[in-house]
């Protein structure tokens, strides 16, 4: 790790940054972090470390139990970091899809095992809404958001019962890579419309389309979850994925923030731009959390001069 400067703002990995063996070296090196995945073992009542460290992959990678593990896997590192007084001060957290709620509890806006608590009724709603209705997710690389959206609008237009049918960008990653989420048929028509527009897609390996209108029931299901939990304002700001800005410090306006994101797209990539031309203070100090380095890798595409300093493993 490079040596603490004046303003560090935390990157918050999402769904797809899991892989078996994540924050196993953390774990293994520092207590701080081994304490985390032992309290979320006994909260959830599995064994989530031996998940996040020796698989199956296939079990992993379900949306119940991925998310958990990745929101687990980053406050370790992060528990990790603190206790290695490596981190310097924390000015702004930011995180992708999932990730916000790993941001928002580094934040102060809720502790540990109520984030854990939250996220597993999300992964958990999420799966089961994707159960459904037959949906998917197609990845397009090179399209813009204004091809994106008329992208989406001539694949419905091409489909019959189109009141039926659902597709809507969702995922705003970096500068060349849109995701569009939806109903299968208007997905698979999507991928047609992409090759006629000259855009490359490729359809993606999820349970469902995420952050779409097929999503209401587990929005619901969230929003009643976010009441009842107990809440703080958050200490420093937490950029929303909603509005690509930091969220309002009125607690609920952040709770709608949360359950409008699961329908609507994710703007890391305006959030990125926000965070870099509105720094939130002198030499700007970029930090991945665990488990991936799938944020370092969008920034390459955002602002190649950035820097962001991966914690996948220790250094």
């Amino acid at each position: 790790m490079s040596e603490n400067t004046n303003t560090t703002i935390l990157l918050c990995p999402g769904q797809g940054a899991q892989h078996v063996g994540m924050a196993k070296a953390w774990h293994e090196q520092h207590p701080a972090a081994a304490e985390v995945f032992a309290r979320a073992d006994e909260a959830l009542g599995l064994e989530l470390s031996k998940l996040c460290f020796d698989g199956p992959e296939d079990t992993l990678n379900r949306t119940d139990m991925a998310q958990v593990a990745i929101y687990t896997a980053s406050v370790a590192c992060h528990k990790a970091l603190v206790a290695s007084d490596t981190l310097g001060e924390v000015k702004l957290t930011a995180g992708l899809s999932l990730g916000e709620f790993t941001a928002l509890h580094l934040a102060g806006a809720f502790d540990f095992l109520t984030g854990l608590e939250l996220v597993r009724l999300r992964g958990r709603a999420m799966q089961d809404a994707a159960e459904l209705t037959e949906s998917s997710m197609v990845a397009l690389v090179g399209a813009d958001e204004a091809q994106a959206v008329a992208l989406c609008e001539e694949a419905l237009d091409d489909l019959e019962n189109q009141g039926d049918e659902v597709l809507v960008p969702a995922n705003f990653n970096c500068p060349g890579q849109v995701v569009i989420s939806g109903s299968l048929k208007a997905c698979e028509r999507a991928e047609a419309v992409a090759d006629k527009m000259g855009i490359r897609s490729t359809q993606l390996a999820v349970a469902g389309a995420f952050h779409s209108p097929l999503m209401q029931p587990a929005a619901d299901r969230l929003a009643e979850a976010l009441d009842k939990a107990d809440w703080n304002t958050p200490a420093v700001p937490v950029m929303s994925n909603v509005t690509a800005e930091p969220h309002e410090s009125d607690i609920a306006s952040i709770k709608q923030r949360l359950v409008d994101q699961l329908t609507q797209p994710v703007r890391w990539s305006q959030s990125m731009q926000y965070v870099l031309e509105n720094p939130p203070g002198p030499d700007m100090r970029l930090i991945e959390l665990a488990p991936g380095k799938v944020l370092s890798g969008l920034m390459r595409r955002i602002d190649r001069k950035t820097k962001v300093e991966n914690c996948a493993t220790p250094a």
